[in-house]
């Protein structure tokens, strides 16, 4: 009996170990770029892929020429402009510094619709799923610097 248990708790261990080497390789290997793809499925249609804007699909539509994206800190010497660039995407608090709004204001949209990253959250909790949403495309267009 004695033995039965410690052959039990070893063929346990044994089986925790690698499932957790395999989820530890499955992990590193298919990390998701949330700010990426918030970025494709929600910028990308005006600003284009590289963020400079001359590779948007919509460019002959567009009223305006769309800011490029990439050199937003290095019009701000040197320093990437976190909580503007925040601020903006959100829209949900004008900014009167930044003139009227020329773009969709995510902040609501993000605050309507669900995103299978956040799943998690509890419908109460919608706007911390927005906020992260934001934060994770925030950090990606500060990736985007030259």
């Amino acid at each position: 009996m004695k033995i039965l248990m410690i052959f039990r708790a070893i063929a346990v261990t044994l089986i925790g170990i690698m499932l957790m080497s395999l989820s530890t390789g499955t992990f590193a290997e298919d990390k998701l770029d949330i700010g990426k793809i918030e970025y494709e499925a929600a910028c990308a249609v005006c600003h284009g892929l590289t963020g400079k804007g001359d590779d948007s699909p919509l460019k002959e539509l567009l009223v305006r020429p769309v800011p490029n994206l990439t050199v937003l800190a290095r019009n701000n010497k040197g320093v990437f402009p976190f909580d503007r660039v925040y601020q903006i995407i959100d829209g949900r608090e004008e900014v009167k510094a930044h003139g009227p709004r020329t773009m969709p204001v995510w902040g609501n949209t993000f605050n309507r619709q669900s995103s299978i990253f956040f799943e998690n959250y509890p419908l109460h909790d919608r706007e911390s799923a927005a906020r992260s949403r934001i934060l994770a495309l925030t950090e990606y267009i500060y990736r985007l610097q030259e």
